[in-house]
């Protein structure tokens, strides 16, 4: 079956998975990194997966614990390389890059941890970062473990919210 876009072998895959990793300043796992990498029609999973393996024995990228991250060697190589993608898909992927990273570092900056209690319940520790420091940290009890999961997801999506309306209750007066 032929396939259409611009990426066809293995080199220019493992060409466009350094230059889509070279993007991020944060690991990735690999549904991520499948989801940047194959934005052009001509690349297929299985030839994606060999090429991910490919570049983890040569050391152009490090996977642990399921991220993924590119190398020195990676970035080196990969600067070298990246001219020879074509540029609809080098664009295509530089959006989604950069879509990404916001994500990621908007994520970095919201903390939500649960730990149990020797005497029973859970302490929720919740803290927001704004890249300089930390503007907010909280712990609170609560009783089941499902309140504890329920508080750090709403915590993980309405961080700044959260942090918007405890202030305006601190402060109004």
């Amino acid at each position: 079956m032929k396939r259409f876009g611009f990426i066809h072998d293995k080199l220019d895959i493992k060409i466009l998975t350094l230059f889509a990793l070279g993007k991020l300043d944060y690991a990735v796992d690999l549904d991520t990194l499948t989801e940047l990498v194959l934005c052009d029609d001509g690349i297929s999973y299985f030839d994606f997966s060999e090429c991910v393996a490919e570049l983890q024995k040569t050391d152009h990228i490090r996977g642990s614990n399921g991220l993924f991250h590119i190398t020195e060697k990676g970035i080196k190589n990969g600067q070298i390389t990246e001219n020879s993608i074509p540029y609809t898909v080098r664009r295509m992927v530089e959006e989604k890059a950069a879509a990404l990273a916001r994500v990621l570092q908007r994520n970095a900056l919201v903390k939500a941890e649960v730990t149990p209690r020797e005497s029973g319940g859970f302490t929720v520790c919740l803290s927001l970062n704004d890249g300089l420091g930390e503007v907010l940290s909280m712990e609170l009890y609560t009783a089941t473990e499902s309140h504890a999961a329920a508080m750090t997801a709403r915590f993980s999506d309405q961080a700044e919210e959260i942090y918007g309306k405890i202030m305006a209750l601190l402060t109004e007066g």
